[in-house]
């Protein structure tokens, strides 16, 4: 018997209070996912929501986490994975290689400036 889960409300993701700017650099421009106000309640001034399909993305600060040693990891699908890994690469992110590829689909993977992980994937 389910709980009864109708869609995914939102995922929260961590960066260090002095990585605040770049990461909002990369998940509005780089990423382009459009920025979404916050409702009261909710800490106005720090971090950043956004929206994407009906789904939200909560960037929200915390210094002393170790993402970067973490495979947790939101998955983005994109129209077109060699514009994608272009965009990154002129961006300055590292593309780190799918070891385990699966079938049907062609992936790499990304961490943002706070070591978050995100897979990058089309299907094929």
């Amino acid at each position: 018997m389910s709980i009864g889960i109708v869609r995914l409300n939102h995922v929260n993701v961590t960066v260090p209070t002095a990585l605040e700017a770049a990461a909002k650099e990369f998940y509005g421009v780089l990423l382009g996912l459009r920025q979404i106000a916050k409702p009261l309640g909710s800490r106005q001034s720090m971090g950043a929501w956004y929206e994407l399909d009906g789904a939200q993305i909560h960037l929200s600060l915390e210094d002393g986490v170790n993402n970067e040693s973490s495979d947790r990891h939101i998955c983005y699908q994109v129209e077109d994975i060699r514009s994608a890994e272009l965009k990154f690469r002129e961006a300055g992110i590292e593309l780190i290689p799918d070891s385990r590829p699966v079938a049907g689909q062609s992936r790499f993977f990304v961490r943002d400036p706070g070591g978050n992980l995100l897979e990058i994937t089309q299907s094929i």
